[in-house]
């Protein structure tokens, strides 16, 4: 009886399918899909029904032209010598542009003389399992920074102000660009950013903008179609559509080329990009963490950095403290990095010694945490057991160390509210001494035009009620 009714019902038991289902003419026309397909493409029947099944441009379709024993064929799965089934991951396009990885599965169906007539494809979204990919990497990245507020070691002032800044800025959508020396931990703020946000729910992707040229840099972070350069052998999916919904992180932001910077403050202004190769404008709601060890004012006025981008990423910024200036966590960092190491070596190494504490606290550490925990790794090869002494430490932290700043880098201003209330003072003070003129208030204070524009912003300060007797 069932079987007898098969037929009557089999739009019913293929609309009952969670994959999508497509089935396609031997010449590549759709003839027919399912509501599931519908509901994953965002197609109609009316809108794909008679099309191409070119127009959802799948990543792996191999395309050929052949005429061989009376068949015609265009693509390879129709070929007599292809097995006449595929399984594969691919990315599709969906009717609003955006790119949906899936697996696909296709079956060519073939008459008794071996003809083929044509091909049934499922597809499944694979969009959740690629999130998790993600997710997966990025809590591997942080499997040894459980400790700490969100991974981040720090008992000292300057730091407590920190976290609370990070606290509340996870509860708003605003850009937050990170300060700080190499080494100071500006991805770990970032990663606290995310975690302890409205948006922890969702994707976060971090991107190194310093590590390739302008035109892969351009494909990672807004993805490119098949064939739109030498090479792009399928669709990427670029940075900004990876975290639709969530935060990306922006490390080395100081470091982007200008045409570059062209494409984030239109993702910034708009929300929307493209895709290289493509001219379709594709909507992405990212919230926008930047870090960088440069100074940007001095980029802005150099005209290596622009003035209207700075503007928008610099809304909240935050300023890490080098490791010179937060001394007193240093205790805390050795104890943690030695916890790690020992369950990752198995060497029973129980501590430093009060000499080799004692140059831990002397040493300037122009590379940070990052120099702090390569120093104690180093140890931990040279040392067998016991306590660390000064001969088991790198010869750079036993000398008499060097002050010195790096070239271009970033002086991070100290925290104190008493030193930020100063600077505004003074800045009013040049504001009604200039009537306003914000260029002339600059040579006053002796800074370029752009950072009194910043610290206009920074301060709230509202220029009408200011200049006003």
């Amino acid at each position: 009886m069932l079987s007898e009714n098969l037929h009557k019902y089999w739009n019913r038991i293929i609309n009952t399918m969670h994959e999508g289902l497509i089935v396609i003419a031997s010449d590549g026309t759709i003839v027919m899909v399912n509501q599931s397909f519908e509901q994953l493409t965002g197609y109609t029947t009316g809108d794909i029904i008679g099309k191409s099944c070119t127009i959802l441009g799948c990543d792996a379709c191999e395309r050929v032209r052949k005429r061989e024993k009376g068949y015609s064929w265009w693509c390879a799965l129709f070929d007599p010598d292809h097995p006449g089934i595929k399984q594969c991951r691919c990315n599709l396009i969906k009717k609003d542009g955006a790119y949906m990885p899936a697996l696909k599965s296709a079956t060519v169906l073939r008459d008794e003389q071996g003809k083929p007539l044509g091909a049934v494809e499922t597809i499944t979204d694979v969009s959740e399992l690629y999130r998790l990919d993600q997710e997966v990497a990025q809590l591997s990245r942080q499997l040894y920074s459980e400790d700490g507020f969100y991974g981040i070691i720090g008992t000292s002032s300057v730091m407590q102000q920190v976290f609370d800044i990070i606290l509340k800025v996870g509860v708003s959508d605003a850009p937050v660009i990170i300060y700080g020396e190499s080494g100071t931990g500006k991805e770990l703020v970032a990663n606290a950013i995310h975690w302890s946000g409205l948006r922890k729910d969702k994707a976060y992707v971090p991107f190194n903008c310093a590590a390739l040229n302008e035109s892969l840099l351009e494909s990672e972070l807004f993805g490119h179609a098949k064939g739109s350069f030498t090479g792009a052998y399928q669709h990427r999916i670029g940075r900004f559509e990876a975290a639709n919904g969530g935060d990306i992180f922006l490390d080395e932001i100081g470091d982007i080329p200008l045409p570059i910077q062209v494409k984030l403050l239109r993702i910034l202004d708009s929300k929307e990009f493209e895709r290289v190769g493509e001219h379709k404008p594709i909507m992405t709601d990212v919230r926008i963490i930047t870090a960088t060890n440069k100074n940007l004012e001095h980029l802005v006025a150099q005209n290596k950095f622009r003035e209207d981008l700075f503007f928008r990423i610099n809304i909240i910024p935050i300023f890490l403290p080098p490791l010179r200036e937060r001394l007193e966590d240093i205790p805390a960092l050795v104890n943690t990095f030695i916890h790690r190491l020992m369950s990752k070596t198995g060497k029973n190494i129980t501590g430093l010694s009060h000499e080799t504490m004692d140059l831990f606290m002397k040493y300037k550490w122009p590379g940070n945490i990052r120099e702090l925990k390569g120093a104690l790794e180093y140890a931990f090869v040279i040392a067998e057991k016991g306590l660390i002494l000064p001969e088991h430490l790198p010869q750079k932290v036993t000398m008499e160390p060097i002050a010195h700043e790096p070239v271009d880098s970033f002086v991070v201003p100290p925290l104190r509210n008493d030193i930020l209330f100063q600077k505004k003072d003074e800045l009013i003070l040049a504001l009604r001494q200039s009537n306003g003129n914000q260029s002339e208030a600059a040579r006053i204070l002796g800074i370029n035009r752009v950072t009194v524009w910043n610290r206009i912003k920074k301060y709230n300060i509202n220029l009408k009620k200011t200049i006003s007797p």
